[in-house]
């Protein structure tokens, strides 16, 4: 099955990984680590309806099903693709947070959900 030339959203994506793989709505619960209510949540709902679903769970998809591609997948889900965390660089910003008071890992953390919640919002 083509990708669409329009701008799908996740449910008609889900619908076109479910026809390209021949899987239901269960198999894909089980091979990104969600419940069957979840991705069925996800095919039912409307496009920013919700906070949908986390980037963790949408790049397990794109890796459980490799004929669609991360960006593809975010692009879907109404986000914006996070950059590549490689382990020296997750290890780096840890060091760095570990050498902040408590007030400003507190401080860093909101910053850091508000720019989450800003790349959720699809701007």
């Amino acid at each position: 099955m083509e990708k669409p030339e329009t701008a799908e959203n996740l449910a008609q994506l889900i619908t076109r990984l479910k026809d390209e793989y021949q899987v239901n709505e269960s198999e894909i619960a089980r091979r990104i680590g969600v419940a069957p209510s979840t991705v069925n949540s996800w095919v039912h709902s409307q496009r920013g309806a919700a906070r949908g679903p986390r980037p963790d769970k949408l790049r397990a998809l794109a890796e459980a099903y490799p004929k669609f591609t991360v960006a593809e997948v975010f692009e879907a889900a109404g986000r914006k693709v996070p950059g590549p965390l490689s382990p020296d660089a997750e290890e780096r910003l840890l060091e760095l947070f570990r050498g902040l008071t408590e007030e400003q890992q507190r401080i860093k953390e909101l910053e850091l959900r508000a720019l989450n919640d800003y790349n959720r919002s699809g701007q």
